[in-house]
Protein backbone atom coordinates (compact mmCIF):
# COMPACT_ATOMS: atom_id res chain seq x y z
CA UNK A 1 0.00 0.00 0.00
CA UNK A 2 1.47 3.30 -0.63
CA UNK A 3 2.05 6.25 1.94
CA UNK A 4 -0.01 9.20 1.46
CA UNK A 5 1.40 12.48 2.09
CA UNK A 6 -1.23 12.75 5.27
CA UNK A 7 0.03 9.64 6.52
CA UNK A 8 3.57 10.57 6.93
CA UNK A 9 2.35 14.40 8.34
CA UNK A 10 0.38 12.62 10.82
CA UNK A 11 0.56 13.23 14.61
CA UNK A 12 1.25 10.52 16.99
CA UNK A 13 0.39 10.92 20.68
CA UNK A 14 2.95 12.02 23.27
CA UNK A 15 4.29 14.12 19.95
CA UNK A 16 5.53 17.58 21.04
CA UNK A 17 4.03 20.04 18.93
CA UNK A 18 3.60 23.99 18.59
CA UNK A 19 -0.06 25.46 18.21
CA UNK A 20 0.22 27.96 15.22
CA UNK A 21 -2.79 30.10 15.20
CA UNK A 22 -4.86 31.51 18.84
CA UNK A 23 -7.31 28.92 19.78
CA UNK A 24 -9.43 29.62 23.19
CA UNK A 25 -7.01 30.22 25.37
CA UNK A 26 -4.17 29.16 24.26
CA UNK A 27 -1.98 32.18 22.51
CA UNK A 28 -0.02 31.06 19.04
CA UNK A 29 3.19 29.23 19.72
CA UNK A 30 2.34 27.85 22.68
CA UNK A 31 4.28 24.21 23.14
CA UNK A 32 2.12 20.74 24.00
CA UNK A 33 1.86 17.62 23.91
CA UNK A 34 -0.65 15.55 21.74
CA UNK A 35 -2.68 13.16 23.93
CA UNK A 36 -5.44 11.80 21.92
CA UNK A 37 -5.63 10.99 17.63
CA UNK A 38 -9.55 11.36 16.70
CA UNK A 39 -10.51 10.34 13.54
CA UNK A 40 -10.26 8.56 9.89
CA UNK A 41 -10.45 11.11 7.39
CA UNK A 42 -9.79 14.06 9.23
CA UNK A 43 -7.36 14.04 12.07
CA UNK A 44 -8.07 16.11 14.80
CA UNK A 45 -5.81 15.89 17.74
CA UNK A 46 -6.93 16.48 21.91
CA UNK A 47 -3.55 18.41 23.17
CA UNK A 48 -2.46 19.24 26.62
CA UNK A 49 -0.51 22.71 26.25
CA UNK A 50 2.36 23.57 28.15
CA UNK A 51 0.52 26.69 29.99
CA UNK A 52 -1.88 23.73 31.52
CA UNK A 53 -5.20 24.16 29.27
CA UNK A 54 -6.60 20.75 27.75
CA UNK A 55 -7.60 21.76 24.04
CA UNK A 56 -10.05 19.23 22.10
CA UNK A 57 -10.03 18.77 17.99
CA UNK A 58 -7.41 20.82 17.07
CA UNK A 59 -6.83 20.15 13.35
CA UNK A 60 -3.10 19.11 12.16
CA UNK A 61 -3.86 22.22 9.94
CA UNK A 62 -3.03 24.29 13.64
CA UNK A 63 -0.16 22.64 14.53
CA UNK A 64 3.21 21.85 13.56
CA UNK A 65 6.06 19.60 15.15
CA UNK A 66 8.05 21.19 18.14
CA UNK A 67 11.10 22.04 15.90
CA UNK A 68 9.48 22.78 12.93
CA UNK A 69 7.71 26.38 14.48
CA UNK A 70 9.99 28.75 13.15
CA UNK A 71 10.65 27.33 9.72
CA UNK A 72 6.83 27.79 9.12
CA UNK A 73 6.59 31.10 10.74
CA UNK A 74 9.26 31.75 7.95
CA UNK A 75 6.89 29.86 5.12
CA UNK A 76 3.73 31.60 6.09
CA UNK A 77 5.51 35.43 5.89
CA UNK A 78 6.78 34.41 2.54
CA UNK A 79 3.34 33.18 1.05
CA UNK A 80 2.08 36.73 2.66
CA UNK A 81 4.50 38.81 0.48
CA UNK A 82 3.47 36.83 -2.29
CA UNK A 83 1.51 38.65 -4.88
CA UNK A 84 -2.07 36.99 -5.63
CA UNK A 85 -2.84 35.55 -8.51
CA UNK A 86 -6.53 36.80 -9.54
CA UNK A 87 -8.18 33.84 -10.95
CA UNK A 88 -10.66 34.12 -13.85
CA UNK A 89 -13.82 32.19 -14.51
CA UNK A 90 -13.81 30.14 -17.24
CA UNK A 91 -16.37 32.35 -20.00
CA UNK A 92 -19.41 30.07 -20.73
CA UNK A 93 -19.53 29.06 -24.32
CA UNK A 94 -22.55 30.73 -26.22
CA UNK A 95 -25.66 28.35 -27.61
CA UNK A 96 -25.45 27.05 -31.33
CA UNK A 97 -28.11 28.35 -33.48
CA UNK A 98 -28.66 24.75 -34.10
CA UNK A 99 -31.06 25.22 -31.30
CA UNK A 100 -28.77 23.08 -28.95
CA UNK A 101 -26.09 24.92 -26.28
CA UNK A 102 -22.38 24.56 -26.94
CA UNK A 103 -21.36 22.36 -23.75
CA UNK A 104 -24.39 21.11 -23.31
CA UNK A 105 -23.02 17.36 -23.26
CA UNK A 106 -19.88 18.25 -21.85
CA UNK A 107 -21.40 19.47 -18.77
CA UNK A 108 -24.36 17.15 -19.03
CA UNK A 109 -27.10 20.68 -18.40
CA UNK A 110 -30.01 20.47 -20.56
CA UNK A 111 -29.60 22.49 -23.38
CA UNK A 112 -33.17 24.29 -22.71
CA UNK A 113 -31.70 25.11 -19.04
CA UNK A 114 -28.89 26.66 -20.47
CA UNK A 115 -30.78 28.49 -23.14
CA UNK A 116 -32.83 29.72 -20.60
CA UNK A 117 -30.41 30.82 -18.56
CA UNK A 118 -28.48 32.73 -21.97
CA UNK A 119 -31.96 34.69 -21.95
CA UNK A 120 -32.16 35.41 -18.24
CA UNK A 121 -28.66 36.98 -18.16
CA UNK A 122 -29.56 38.90 -21.26
CA UNK A 123 -32.99 40.14 -20.02
CA UNK A 124 -31.07 41.66 -16.75
CA UNK A 125 -28.27 43.21 -18.81
CA UNK A 126 -30.77 45.31 -20.60
CA UNK A 127 -32.47 46.13 -17.83
CA UNK A 128 -29.46 46.97 -15.85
Amino acid sequence: MATTDSAKTMLKPQQRVTLTRDIRNVPEGTNGKIKVVQGLTWARYWVQFDNGQWVGSVSAADLVREGDYEEFKKRRAEEALRPKVEEKPAEAPAADAGGAAAGGAASRVPAHLLERSRKARERKAAAG
